[in-house]
């Protein structure tokens, strides 16, 4: 099973972004995504941003890993 954590973009600066995941901020590459822009949502997986997501995505995922 893979999983991906949702974060808010705080920077992107030439194909990578730092993330805040719930405090959390790492460095993941943003090369697959077009028109990222600080605080977008996207989905991480293996250091990678691979899609972005909407903010009714990102409270679903946080109430969903919150329950488990």
């Amino acid at each position: 099973m893979c999983v991906g954590l949702s974060a808010r973009v705080v920077s992107v600066e030439d194909g990578t972004a730092v993330i805040d995941a719930e405090g959390a901020k790492r460095s993941v590459s943003a090369d697959l995504l077009e028109d990222l822009e600080p605080g977008d949502y996207v989905m991480v997986h293996a250091g990678v941003a691979i899609a972005k997501i909407t903010d009714d995505d990102e409270n679903e995922s946080k109430e969903v890993l919150e329950s488990i």
